[in-house]
Formats: structure tokens, sequence, C-alpha cells
């Protein structure tokens, strides 16, 4: 008995040119992305990662990792906005389960959770939402230290009262040790312009080229088909 056995791939140019053009586009799909939140508190760069096998299978041998490196921070006039220095994320409890972000932006209702912009509790250490032991009548009363305890000064006993631990987690959910949390600062995204304009020029070469060779291959083809109609 003898077995046979191989890969063996063979299709039109055309169809290739048209897959390849297709895929520097969601390239340069993927750079747009990350230049419009150039300026987003909390954005993390998406790093576009080709498969070796991305010119036969198309945009299916593409997917995308998230840079994790710390963004750009910058004072806030906010007490409540809360940056992390190191690498983590904040947790949030939201309809669709907990959610990890880099968006310090939070505040406090009328009840004394603390909550996102989005009105999304903010879970502590202990996977509970953080709720204020005293209502304060003044946002400047919350401190937040560089371990992310949040403490309230209360202006009957004149004491600091702690309300919990911030919990800050990798990206796996395991709890980061030193989250070298700062608070009154915002954390912007960790995008370079300059580097996501010089990756655009490669993109669009090859977008360029496979774009001529389709030109070229569908300007033969016309020719076949009126060679082949003119000899009937």
């Amino acid at each position: 008995m003898q077995i046979n056995g191989g890969v063996r791939f063979c299709e039109p140019g055309m169809r290739a040119s048209i897959r390849a053009m297709h895929v520097q586009s969601e390239l340069l799909g993927m750079i747009n992305e990350n230049v419009a939140g150039f300026d987003k508190v909390g954005y993390q760069r998406q790093e576009p990662v080709v498969s070796a096998m991305t010119e036969y299978i198309g945009i299916h041998g593409l997917s995308k990792t998230v840079d994790d490196q710390v963004g750009r921070i910058m004072v806030s006039k906010n007490p409540l906005d809360i940056a992390l220095a190191n690498k983590g994320y904040f947790q949030v409890q939201t309809p669709n389960g907990v959610k990890l972000t880099r968006d310090g932006r939070f505040k406090y209702d009328k009840d004394g959770n603390l909550v996102t912009l989005e009105d999304f509790p903010v879970l502590s250490d202990a996977g509970m939402p953080i709720r204020l032991p005293i209502v304060p009548d003044n946002v400047d009363k919350i401190t937040v230290n560089e371990k992310g305890l949040v403490s309230v000064y209360d202006k009957k006993t004149n004491k600091i009262v702690d309300a919990g631990f911030l919990g800050v987690v990798d990206a796996n959910g395991m709890a980061v040790i030193n989250p070298e949390v700062k608070q009154g600062y915002n954390e912007y995204s960790n995008v370079t312009i300059q580097n996501e304009f010089m990756a655009v020029k490669p993109i669009v070469r090859n977008f360029e080229a496979n774009r001529q060779i389709f030109l070229i291959q569908s300007t033969n083809l016309q020719k076949v088909i009126s060679q082949l109609g003119s000899a009937n």
C-alpha cells in the first residue's frame, strides 16, 4: 500500500490579489483605530498579529493583541481620577459581568458607592463593590494611596475611615501586588502617533502593488476574452 500526502495550493492570481488587498485594508483599519484612540483615557494600543498562512487564508489569518505598556500619565484636577503607573486593570461590575479597564475616572453616587462614569460599581480586592462608609460633602475628602486603599475623612470624628482597596488585577485576573496607584491623574493611551504613521507606509505600498497586479491581470483577461470572441 502506498499513501500519498502533501499540501497543494493553486488558485487564480486575481483572487490572491483581492485577498491581499483585503488584508492590507484590515491592517489599516487597526492603525486607524489606534490613531482614533490616541487621546482616550485608558485606551491601549492594538497590535496586529499576522499568521504565516495569512497570504492563503486572508483576513482569517489576522488577529490582534493588546499592548499593555503604561500610557501617558497626566495631572487631573479631580481627586477621583485614578491612574495606574504599573501594568494592571481596575475591575468594574457591568450587566455583562466583570470588566477590566485602565480608565480610572471614578465618582460616587448618593449612597456613597464608588462607580465609573457609566455608573458601573468599582470592585475591591475582595471582589465586592466599594462603598464609602461616609458620604462626603466634598470629593476632596476622599484619598487613595499608592496601594489603592480608598479612605474618606469623617469630619464628625475628625478621623480617616477606610473603605477598602481597589481591585487591581492583571490580564489573567491575578492580583497586582504593587499597582502604583496615583490619585488625581489620568492615563491616556500608549499610542505613539509617529510609529503608527510609519507603520502605514509599507501597508499602503503593498496594497498599491497588489492593486497594480490586479489591474494587469484584469486587462490581460479582458484581452483574452476579446480575442476568443473575435475568433468565433
